[in-house]
């Protein structure tokens, strides 16, 4: 009992960090208007798409080497460290704007991203553990995903009013404020980093030479862990199988809004109800927990069907069923996180996590090109509706899997994460 009671502050306050963090680091008043703002400068629609590949490039070449320099040193550090990067970044754009400015704001951006990526989650489930209280990981992240949503939506809101009172510049600022108030945050997050158990095995390759830097022995034992183990390797695979692809149509979703007929004006309401099932996703996660292989299978094929069907109808109804199908797509993708956290037993948790983020950024990039040539062959409906062709491929593969073993205590999770 005294440890149960000792327990739960703790827990509520990593909580009501994680949260808050999660919220502001996403309270960025310029994502809605920063294509304008680009724009408005004088840049081309090529220059544009130039900065965006900057941006992916600098999140995915950082990815891995972030969460090994988050094993070695400090996940908080790294997760202060972050929104300052942004924050440097932001106010970049608004005090010179210039394309130079603008590639220098994204690469930073990128960065901080990095080393948010692998870290937090890292921090946050070794930080439950400790408390004996690691099944509750779904619920804290599921509830996290959901700060972020709302952190978008009241970006989204506040934007127009902002830069109608003050311009970009008032827009940059309170952008700027979000994240120095989300590195203040971060520094509330407990961090606790408990010595590997004696006699603990470890492959060869994960142990360290006594004269590597911190962060190549922790780089190293993190990629060593995924080859040798393969639940670890496969539950690293189905983070970016179930993630990437819904990750990259969600960019599409204005598109296919405008597809259906209904006014300009009128797109942002459909767009709601993605945000709205995205938010009831998250938030299914402490119930997903309970799915077996085939019931996480039906869950990925039900979204890909919804999905399909609500972008073939063309019509603003259909986006109910997409709706339902990014509610569906986001509980797969806590509970993917959760069962790679869950079989993560190495000290470079952050490693193993940043390599499953490097793997997902990089085949988002494959998603963006094969749906250019798809929806530019057939149109936008038809682009969304052979994207969900992997999902039903992956979620026959887990159908068909013979029961594995349940994972060890405090991992209490259903073993349906091998995909390979």
């Amino acid at each position: 009992m005294l440890i149960v009671c000792a327990r739960v502050p703790a827990e509520r306050r990593l909580a009501a960090t994680l949260y808050a963090y999660a919220f502001l680091t996403d309270l960025v008043l310029l994502y809605p208007v920063y294509a304008l703002l680009f724009a408005d400068t004088g840049l081309s629609v090529g220059q544009i798409s130039s900065l965006f590949v900057l941006w992916s490039a600098a999140g995915i070449l950082l990815e891995v080497p972030s969460g090994a320099w988050a094993d070695a040193v400090s996940r908080r550090l790294l997760l202060c460290l972050a929104p300052l990067l942004a924050a440097a970044g932001f106010a970049l754009w608004v005090l010179v704007p210039s394309y130079p400015a603008f590639a220098v704001g994204f690469l930073l951006w990128g960065a901080g991203g990095a080393l948010r990526s692998g870290a937090l989650e890292a921090l946050v489930w070794t930080e439950l553990d400790r408390l004996g209280a690691a099944g509750r990981y779904a619920r804290l992240t599921g509830r996290a995903k959901t700060a972020e949503l709302l952190g978008v939506v009241a970006a989204m809101g506040l934007a127009a009013p902002v830069l109608a009172l003050g311009g970009y510049p008032a827009v940059g600022a309170a952008s700027v404020a979000a994240c120095l108030a989300a590195a203040a945050v971060a520094t509330r997050f407990p961090e606790h980093r408990a010595p590997e158990p004696a006699g603990a095995i470890q492959p060869c390759a994960a142990r360290p030479d006594p004269d590597e830097p911190g962060w190549w022995a922790s780089l190293r034992g993190g990629l060593a862990e995924a080859r040798a183990d393969r639940s670890v390797r496969a539950a690293l695979l189905l983070v970016p199988a179930v993630t990437a692809v819904w990750g990259g149509l969600d960019e599409y979703t204005p598109l296919l809004a405008r597809d259906t007929g209904i006014p300009a004006a009128g797109v942002p309401l459909l767009l709601l109800l993605v945000w709205a099932g995205t938010t009831v996703g998250g938030l299914l996660a402490p119930a997903g927990e309970r799915l077996t292989d085939r019931g996480f299978a039906a869950v990925l094929a039900g979204a890909a069907l919804a999905l399909a069907v609500g972008a073939l109808l063309r019509h603003p109804a259909g986006f109910v069923l997409v709706g339902v199908a990014f509610a569906a797509f986001q509980l797969a993708t806590v509970l993917a996180d959760v069962r790679l956290q869950a079989r993560i037993s190495g000290p470079d948790r952050a490693t193993v996590t940043s390599v499953a983020g490097m793997a997902t950024d990089l085949t988002i990039i494959g998603v963006y090109a094969a749906y250019g040539v798809v929806a530019g062959a057939a149109g936008n409906a038809v682009a969304f509706a052979v994207a969900v062709l992997p999902y039903l491929l992956l979620a026959g593969r887990l159908a068909m899997r013979r029961p594995a073993r349940r994972v060890p205590v405090n991992r209490s999770l259903p073993d349906n994460s091998e995909v390979s």
